[in-house]
Protein backbone atom coordinates (compact mmCIF):
# COMPACT_ATOMS: atom_id res chain seq x y z
CA UNK A 1 0.00 0.00 0.00
CA UNK A 2 1.14 3.42 -0.91
CA UNK A 3 2.16 6.06 2.07
CA UNK A 4 -0.40 8.34 0.98
CA UNK A 5 -3.24 5.47 1.03
CA UNK A 6 -1.93 4.41 4.69
CA UNK A 7 -2.05 8.22 5.73
CA UNK A 8 -5.25 8.80 4.52
CA UNK A 9 -6.80 5.71 6.59
CA UNK A 10 -4.55 6.59 9.82
CA UNK A 11 -6.21 9.94 9.71
CA UNK A 12 -9.92 8.42 9.05
CA UNK A 13 -9.65 5.85 11.77
CA UNK A 14 -7.92 8.47 14.70
CA UNK A 15 -10.15 11.35 13.63
CA UNK A 16 -13.11 9.45 13.34
CA UNK A 17 -13.89 10.80 9.73
CA UNK A 18 -16.24 7.43 9.79
CA UNK A 19 -15.05 6.88 5.81
CA UNK A 20 -15.06 10.69 4.77
CA UNK A 21 -10.90 10.51 4.25
CA UNK A 22 -12.04 7.67 1.65
CA UNK A 23 -12.56 11.10 -0.86
CA UNK A 24 -9.38 13.06 -0.04
CA UNK A 25 -6.72 13.60 -2.78
CA UNK A 26 -3.09 14.33 -2.11
CA UNK A 27 -3.91 18.43 -2.47
CA UNK A 28 -6.86 17.91 0.04
CA UNK A 29 -5.92 20.67 2.83
CA UNK A 30 -6.11 19.18 6.45
CA UNK A 31 -5.40 21.36 9.02
CA UNK A 32 -7.98 24.40 9.03
CA UNK A 33 -10.12 22.19 7.10
CA UNK A 34 -10.75 19.39 9.09
CA UNK A 35 -12.42 20.30 12.69
CA UNK A 36 -11.35 17.17 13.92
CA UNK A 37 -7.96 17.71 13.86
CA UNK A 38 -7.23 20.30 16.33
CA UNK A 39 -3.71 20.49 18.48
CA UNK A 40 -4.63 17.06 20.06
CA UNK A 41 -5.88 14.85 17.02
CA UNK A 42 -2.51 16.29 15.67
CA UNK A 43 -0.80 14.82 18.79
CA UNK A 44 -2.59 11.43 18.78
CA UNK A 45 -2.06 11.84 14.52
CA UNK A 46 2.15 11.76 15.26
CA UNK A 47 1.63 9.16 17.96
CA UNK A 48 0.20 6.79 15.47
CA UNK A 49 2.62 7.74 12.45
CA UNK A 50 5.44 7.41 14.73
CA UNK A 51 3.85 3.32 15.68
CA UNK A 52 2.60 2.58 11.99
CA UNK A 53 5.92 3.64 10.21
CA UNK A 54 8.34 3.24 12.71
CA UNK A 55 9.85 6.67 12.61
CA UNK A 56 10.29 9.38 15.22
CA UNK A 57 9.01 12.96 15.02
CA UNK A 58 10.54 15.56 17.03
CA UNK A 59 8.21 18.34 18.50
CA UNK A 60 10.34 20.66 16.11
CA UNK A 61 9.18 18.90 12.90
CA UNK A 62 6.03 19.65 13.71
CA UNK A 63 4.29 21.83 11.98
CA UNK A 64 0.86 23.78 10.26
CA UNK A 65 3.89 22.84 6.82
CA UNK A 66 3.38 19.07 7.89
CA UNK A 67 -0.12 19.25 8.32
CA UNK A 68 -0.93 21.16 5.29
CA UNK A 69 -2.04 18.79 2.86
CA UNK A 70 -2.63 14.96 2.59
CA UNK A 71 0.19 14.76 0.03
CA UNK A 72 2.28 16.96 1.65
CA UNK A 73 1.84 14.58 5.48
CA UNK A 74 2.64 11.26 2.97
CA UNK A 75 5.31 12.94 1.75
CA UNK A 76 6.84 14.33 5.12
CA UNK A 77 6.47 10.72 6.17
CA UNK A 78 8.07 8.89 3.00
CA UNK A 79 11.09 11.64 4.22
CA UNK A 80 11.53 10.14 7.84
CA UNK A 81 11.59 6.37 6.29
Amino acid sequence: MATIDTVRDLLDETLGLDGRAGAMVASTPLLGNLPELDSMAVVEVVARLETEFGIRIHDDEISAETFSTLGGLAAFVDGKR
